[in-house]
C-alpha cells in the first residue's frame, strides 16, 4: 500500500513538472497527453488509485465499528481490561498479575498487581457517556455542563474504587489504579478536574492512563527486584551465619586432634621406633654371633 501511495505522489510530481515545461513551451499539450496516458495504462494506476480507495473505505468502516463499540459501556469496559491485560503481559511476569481473579478476601477487581506495598488493584470502566456528550456538542453552554456531569461521573467512579479496593487492612496497598485506556480522556481530566485528580490521589486512588500506567508499572518492578534483592541478601548474611558456627566448630575438633591426638600419636610413633631400633640392634648382634 506504501508503495502504491508512492507511485500516486510520483505521478502528481511529474504532472507538476509538465504543466511548467508546457507553460515555458518545451512540450507540446498533446504529446503530454499521450505521455500521461501511456504511463497511466502502463504503470496500472487506474487499479491501484481504484485499490487505494478500497483500503480508505476499509479503514473508514473500522474506525466507525470502533466508534460505535467504544459507545456501548460493556463493550468499552471490555476493550479497556483488553488493553489493561496487553500492557501487564507484556511488562509483568505471570506471577506478579492476575486478570479478573478473587483477591482481598472475595474481591474481584479487573486486574491487580503483587507489589512489596500489598495488593493493587485495577478499575478499567470508566463512565464516557458524558465525556463523548461534551465532545459532539455544538454549544459552549451544552458542552459545559456535559463537562460538568461528566466530572461527576468520574468522582462517584473513583469513590466507589476508593470504597471497594482501597482497604490495607485486608491486604491491599494503600492506593488502587483507576485505569483510563485513553490518553485524551485522560489530559481532558488533568486540565478539567485537576483539582478532583488531587483530592482521589491523597483518597488513594490514582488516575492513570496506558503510558503514565507503563511509568508506574516500572516503579513496581524496581520495588519488587529491591526487596528481592534485601531477601538475597539476608538469606546470604544468614548462610554465613551458619558457616561461622561449623568452622568454629571444625576449628575445636581440629585444635583438639592435633593438640592432644596427635601430640599422644607423635610421642607413640617415638616409642615405638625406639622400641624397634633396639630390637633391630639385639638381631644384628645375634646375627654377628654366626
Amino acid at each position: 500500500m506504501l508503495i502504491e501511495a508512492l507511485l500516486v505522489v510520483n505521478l502528481f510530481l511529474i504532472v507538476v513538472l509538465i504543466v511548467l515545461f508546457l507553460q515555458k513551451g518545451v512540450v507540446r499539450p498533446s504529446d503530454v497527453q499521450s505521455a500521461v496516458s501511456d504511463a497511466w495504462v502502463t504503470l496500472g494506476l487506474g487499479e491501484k488509485v481504484g485499490r487505494l480507495e478500497t483500503y480508505a473505505q476499509d479503514i473508514r468502516k473500522d474506525y466507525r465499528s470502533l466508534e460505535q463499540m467504544l459507545r456501548v459501556p460493556t463493550e468499552r469496559a471490555s476493550f479497556g481490561e483488553m488493553a489493561l491485560e496487553a500492557i501487564l503481559t507484556d511488562q509483568l511476569p505471570p506471577d506478579m498479575f492476575g486478570i479478573r481473579q478473587r483477591v482481598l478476601q472475595g474481591l474481584v477487581p479487573d486486574a491487580h498487581i503483587q507489589s512489596t506495598a500489598g495488593t493493587i488493584c485495577i478499575d478499567s470502566k470508566f463512565p464516557l457517556e458524558n465525556y463523548r456528550r461534551t465532545l459532539e456538542a455544538m454549544a459552549p453552554e451544552d458542552k459545559g455542563r456535559s463537562g460538568k456531569q461528566f466530572l461527576r461521573d468520574v468522582k462517584a467512579h473513583l469513590e466507589k474504587i476508593r470504597s471497594d479496593y482501597v482497604c490495607p487492612e485486608r491486604g491491599s496497598a494503600e492506593f488502587a489504579f483507576a485505569y483510563i485506556p485513553s490518553e485524551g480522556v485522560y489530559w481532558f481530566l488533568i486540565n478539567d478536574g485537576y483539582e478532583l485528580l488531587r483530592e482521589y490521589a491523597r483518597k488513594g486512588v490514582q488516575v492513570v492512563s496506558p503510558l503514565t500506567l507503563t511509568h508506574k508499572i516500572e516503579l513496581i518492578k524496581a520495588g519488587v527486584h529491591a526487596r528481592k534483592l534485601s531477601q538475597e541478601a539476608v538469606k546470604i548474611r544468614d548462610d554465613l551465619a551458619r558457616l561461622s558456627v561449623a568452622f568454629q566448630g571444625i576449628d575445636q575438633t581440629w585444635s583438639t586432634f592435633y593438640t592432644t591426638h596427635l601430640k599422644n600419636l607423635r610421642n607413640k610413633a617415638q616409642e615405638v621406633d625406639t622400641s624397634y631400633s633396639a630390637l633391630r640392634d639385639e638381631f644384628e648382634n645375634i646375627a654377628h654371633l654366626r
